[in-house]
């Protein structure tokens, strides 16, 4: 059988086209899905989506008190959270977002509610340079076993080597995609392009494919099922060594020169740069504004004290999270254990940044 000149051209047009994506998936020996991304496709998306047109569209979401206790959708909050569970806590914020500590929370009302809806979790996380080595198969494996088991996931892997991505099994349900980007030369700039990258990739890939996304710091390890009882429109983390302090305590940006600066006397909460999410929209509005403090910053030889955590800090408190995750959905065993930490979720591993963050 022979095709025609223009048969052939066409084809011939399509194979270059895929190739030039850097696109590709495979199945590993043991059956896991595994999807490869070069650089180039993040290119793609940095090229049609430049961040001064990013910070032209005008901001997509009101205020939080719009949202509040909307997720899930059609079930009252009362419905599957009880407030009064514990007294030892604050359980709702000022503004009537439930702060999730363990026993507030109806899991099976959850559960049937996020099975039925079919909803898709994205998980994003980086690992460059020695963090690749050190952390993302223990963060991998433990998240195959406790994050949002039963529920359709998608893991985001971005990585500055991609032979050196671990090889694990996944569960049903499970889908692996690596990323290959750019290693910058301090840990201080990877830790705040990441800002950059994730909302590239929002847009270029996310969006399309899950209906709720956190993102994650990689030095970290699941203990026990980190599920659906996290999900809202916008989720923030209370940092582990702040969530009983005063705002005065909180390690802000106290510097007004820094587009991060919160003065004494503001604030609601410390929350921990290691996690975020939300739906896409509202994570892609979060990265965008935090990139664009942490470009003000850089213009004016300027460098928040605790980078994009700063900013993330900066940003929760114009903009409230519908959901705020209790210290137990990110622990640092350091502090030991204390009575209202009664089931923990996520762990901080040790950390050696001596050998982590030299020579990147």
């Amino acid at each position: 059988m022979t095709l025609s000149r223009g048969k052939t051209a066409l084809l011939s047009i399509s194979f270059l086209a895929i190739l030039s994506l850097a696109v590709f998936a495979y199945l590993d020996s043991d059956g896991t899905l595994i999807w490869m991304y070069k650089n180039r496709s993040l290119k793609i998306s940095q090229l049609k989506n430049q961040t001064e047109q990013w910070l032209a569209i005008s901001n997509w979401f009101n205020s939080r008190y719009e949202f509040a206790n909307k997720e899930p959708k059609g079930l009252s909050l009362d419905s599957w959270f009880d407030s009064r569970a514990r007294t030892d806590m604050p359980t709702l914020t000022p503004w009537s977002a439930p702060i999730i500590w363990d026993g507030t929370v109806g899991r099976p009302v959850l559960d049937n509610y996020y099975k039925q809806q079919k909803v898709t979790i994205g998980l994003t996380v980086f690992a460059i340079g020695r963090y690749l080595d050190k952390y993302l198969k223990n963060f991998l494996t433990s998240a195959n076993a406790f994050f949002m088991t039963g529920h359709n996931v998608i893991f985001y892997i971005m990585v500055d080597d991609l032979t050196k991505v671990p090889l694990i099994e996944l569960g049903p349900l499970r889908v692996l995609k690596v990323f290959q980007v750019k290693r910058e030369s301090r840990w201080q700039d990877i830790s705040m392009m990441r800002m950059k990258v994730i909302g590239d990739l929002i847009e270029s890939h996310i969006r399309h494919e899950v209906d709720f996304l956190f993102c994650m710091d990689v030095d970290q390890v699941f203990q026990s099922d980190y599920g659906v009882e996290t999900l809202d429109e916008s989720v923030a983390q209370l940092h582990a060594w702040f969530y009983n302090a005063d705002n005065t305590a909180f390690t802000y940006e106290r510097r007004p020169e820094s587009a991060a600066y919160i003065p004494y006397g503001e604030g609601d909460y410390y929350y921990h740069g290691a996690i975020f999410g939300g739906t896409p929209l509202r994570v892609l509005n979060l990265t965008r504004q935090c990139y664009q403090g942490i470009k003000e910053d850089k213009e004016h030889n300027f460098e928040a004290v605790w980078h994009d955590e700063s900013h993330l800090n900066k940003y929760y408190l114009l903009n409230k999270p519908t959901k705020v995750l209790s210290p137990e959905y990110c622990w640092d065993y350091k502090i030991g254990i204390p009575s209202a930490i009664r089931n923990v979720k996520l762990s901080w591993m040790p950390k050696e940044y001596g050998e982590v963050r030299s020579n990147l």
